[in-house]
């Protein structure tokens, strides 16, 4: 065999080894990615649920207190006549 066979198959060894040891931590590393993405999702998420709850309960809640408060009660009024006065 020539030596640039030789050199061809210990560089397919290689590649061969690298792709088996790297491989676990690349998987772990996009693995880690993609669970941080969807952590930060659920918890923006939620963050966002609750804000949005709590300004809806507190926009209710005053404009159910507004009506309540607001409107008058209402009353009959007796008004007399006006009295003329004449010149004299």
């Amino acid at each position: 065999m020539s030596s640039k066979r030789d050199s061809a198959a210990i560089v397919g060894v290689g590649v061969a080894a690298c792709a088996v040891c790297c491989a676990g931590p690349i998987v772990g590393f996009l693995a880690a990615i993609g669970l941080g993405t969807a952590i930060g999702f659920a918890l923006f998420g939620l963050a966002g649920l609750i804000v949005a709850l709590s300004t809806g309960l507190a926009l209710y809640l005053r404009r159910r207190r507004r009506r309540a408060t607001g409107a008058p009660v209402p009353e009959v009024v007796e008004v007399e006549p006006p009295r003329i006065r004449t010149p004299g």
